[in-house]
């Protein structure tokens, strides 16, 4: 049975912009075997994740759940104990799941379904227990760009180098040691030890997230003055933008200059992952494994870079921040070639993973499977901050919904792809408009209810009167099942 199982590859990056890869019509970035993995599957033109934020998008994907659902606001957060998850579904179907590189959950190494878990962390308290750091203390190293650049403690005393380079720094680790030659290394280790079937792998890398600091010689692969700078730079902020967000570093002092420094060592980000990728497949194909290998390519957000003179994230949903790649090549390599222009979104992954496993989705997960051609929906929904800020996306028109509704946008995207006019406030757009809210207010009361929260193993108050064990409770069960039965005789 388990000979007939697909293998499962779901290789996830970090803040990867849609239009970042050759397969979606980028001519500067050098992405080799991505562009061949998508000759041998879908590429997916309009998928979008479900939250701009690094662990609320990587829940949505791992439970099939919309962030009002599971929960994870923020990227200190927990998975609920009782929810679904596709790995715990594909456990219980025999398969042998492992998860190496980013997971960004609270605890660590939180249970979310995988037998094993080599994390190598970025953000938060994680950083201080993975596997990676341990490896990189082992040999006296530290990733000091990237510590710059996402501890405070560290970053409010950067030196003025970091500051004028937007954290577009080469790293000061040598490439063998670097987080995405690690995380390739052991993708390559744990696809090694794959038989015919029946093994999922979870391959999640830190990169191209911000620090842009890819090691030598990535970081020379680029010329930063002849590549082209992406749709939507503009010389200026949009006081929207601005208002809205300052930024991370501060938006209205962005140089063209400092924008293609972070392009040339954020593309050679992409081209380090790509490399590896590349090597995986290599593995898959020398083993014969190849062809029953269902193989997913995605990343959890985007990133502005330089769209609207924004840098990074933390603004509105703008498309370079929500729509993301997405390639998935099935197993026989069926529908290869093949570019689906239906809306998708991050929910719509763990239903697919568990129906090419043969089971059913979470019986709250409303997403769809993808390996079912023309079944989009009209809409597709992100959701910011605690319900401060949704999206709802059609093919020509996207709501940004916000808690102050002064700030709401809406932009018709048939003439305005790249959202510069606002049309919230015009006479002619306001029964499209209310077509988009009621399709949110739809999805959120009814398509995509939050799930019954049920943790029996919480912690009980301890008192006398209070039975203490479990035996207590079965025992007092089976003498009221006796009393009924006297009581019925």
């Amino acid at each position: 049975m388990k000979m007939k199982q697909p293998n499962i590859l779901f290789i996830m990056a970090d803040q990867h912009r849609f239009d970042c890869l050759g397969a979606y019509g980028n001519r500067d970035i050098q992405t080799p075997h991505l562009d061949r993995l998508a000759q041998d599957g879908v590429t997916y033109d309009n998928h979008f994740c479900n939250a701009p934020v690094c662990t609320p998008s990587r829940y949505s994907s791992l439970t099939g759940l919309y962030p009002h659902q599971h929960l994870g606001w923020s990227n200190r957060c927990t998975v609920q104990p009782g929810l679904d998850t596709y790995p715990k579904i594909l456990q219980r179907a025999g398969y042998s799941t492992q998860a190496i590189g980013k997971m960004h959950l609270t605890p660590t190494y939180q249970d979310v379904g995988y037998e094993q878990m080599v994390l190598a962390e970025q953000n938060g308290d994680g950083r201080y227990e993975d596997d990676y750091h341990r490896y990189l203390r082992e040999r006296g190293l530290i990733d000091y760009v990237d510590l710059l650049d996402q501890v405070d403690e560290y970053r409010v005393q950067a030196p003025a180098p970091y500051w004028e380079s937007r954290g577009a720094m080469v790293s000061d680790l040598p490439e063998e040691h670097h987080s995405t030659a690690w995380i390739g290394r052991k993708g390559l280790e744990a696809v090694d030890a794959w038989g015919e079937g029946g093994s999922l792998l979870f391959l999640s890398f830190i990169k191209p997230h911000h620090p842009f600091d890819p090691p030598k010689p990535w970081s020379e692969m680029y010329d930063a003055g002849s590549l082209s700078l992406l749709p939507g730079w503009s010389e200026q902020c949009i006081s929207r933008d601005l208002q809205m967000h300052p930024g991370f570093f501060p938006h209205e002092q962005l140089t063209e200059q400092q924008l293609r420094q972070c392009m040339a060592y954020y593309y050679a980000s992409i081209s380090h992952i790509d490399h590896y990728i590349g090597q995986i497949v290599s593995l898959l194909q020398r083993k014969g494994l190849y062809d029953n290998t269902l193989i997913v390519y995605t990343s959890d957000h985007g990133e502005y870079l330089g769209f609207h003179h924004l840098l990074l994230k933390q603004n509105y949903m703008y498309d370079p921040l929500v729509k993301v790649p997405l390639i998935v090549k099935y197993p026989e390599n069926r529908m290869a070639g093949e570019r689906h222009t239906e809306l998708s979104s991050s929910i719509d992954i763990a239903v697919t993973l568990t129906q090419a496993a043969g089971q059913r989705p979470g019986k709250d997960m409303p997403g769809r499977d993808l390996a079912v051609p023309g079944g989009g929906q009209p809409y597709v929904f992100a959701e910011n901050a605690r319900g401060n800020q949704y999206m709802v996306r059609s093919q020509d028109f996207k709501l940004i919904m916000c808690r102050e509704e002064a700030r709401s946008l809406f932009f018709d995207l048939r003439n305005d792809p790249l959202e510069w006019n606002n049309l919230y406030a015009d006479p002619q757009y306001q029964e499209e408009i209310s077509r988009h809210k009621a399709a949110l207010y739809h999805m959120i009361l009814f398509d995509a209810p939050a799930p019954v929260f049920l943790y029996e193993s919480a912690e009980q108050l301890r008192t006398s009167h209070i039975p203490a064990q479990e035996e207590d409770k079965v025992s007092f069960a089976n003498w009221v099942r006796e009393m009924m039965i006297k009581h019925r005789s």
